[in-house]
């Protein structure tokens, strides 16, 4: 399996600026690439056209030769920062958990979530809690690749190694590519195999 951005380029409706312009990328089945830089240089804008969330000004974004396709589940699944943001308030864990797919217990289990838990309303959960969750939410079937976009920016030092060592671990268990994007040039060191400046578009 192979995820590229292949020559993507995009701009904001009424802008002349492009805040990408050009770029490549690639991410294979069971690689983890780190996308780093600065704020503003279009990491987080790369990563919705990659999951299909935004359409590139010019470009396209390919899986296995492919284009993202524009019903469906998607193979490729974005994991956001702020895990508050990416859920419903107003439905417990197991509704939002069964949006998208209902995962087992397997998975459950290996990320950490608690049987308790799935009752609770999203407030009553930490920021790590409500992150696992959002993995779960992603961790479908049919899901090739993640995007990780600072995905533990927001957490403490001991909860965020805890989510990354559960969810490499369940990555290369299911032999998932990773585009873990970030500024934290530390992390991107320890989690990833190689690196691609949001700047340099290769």
């Amino acid at each position: 399996m192979l995820l590229e951005a292949k020559n993507v380029s995009f701009r904001y409706a009424k802008k002349d600026e492009f805040i990408l312009e050009h770029f490549n990328l690639e991410v294979r089945a069971g690689e983890r690439v780190a996308l780093v830089g600065p704020s503003g240089c279009g990491k987080t804008t790369l990563a919705k056209i990659l999951a299909g969330y935004l359409r590139p000004s010019s470009g396209e974004v390919l899986v296995n030769g492919r284009a993202l396709p524009s019903r469906g589940f998607c193979p490729v699944q974005m994991i956001h920062q702020h895990p508050e943001l990416s859920v419903n308030p107003r439905h417990k864990m197991a509704k939002i958990l069964a949006e998208g797919w209902t995962p087992d217990a397997d998975t459950l289990r290996a990320l950490g979530i608690e049987s308790a838990w799935l009752s609770r309303w999203p407030n009553e959960l930490s920021g790590g809690e409500l992150q696992r969750f959002c993995i779960a939410r992603a961790l479908a079937p049919q899901t090739k690749f993640l995007i990780c976009d600072e995905i533990s920016a927001m957490l403490d030092v001991i909860t965020q190694a805890q989510i990354w060592e559960l969810l490499l671990n369940i990555a290369a268990k299911r032999n998932l590519g990773l585009l873990v994007v970030t500024h934290n040039m530390a992390l991107a060191e320890r989690v990833c195999e190689r690196m691609v400046r949001c700047d340099d578009g290769a």
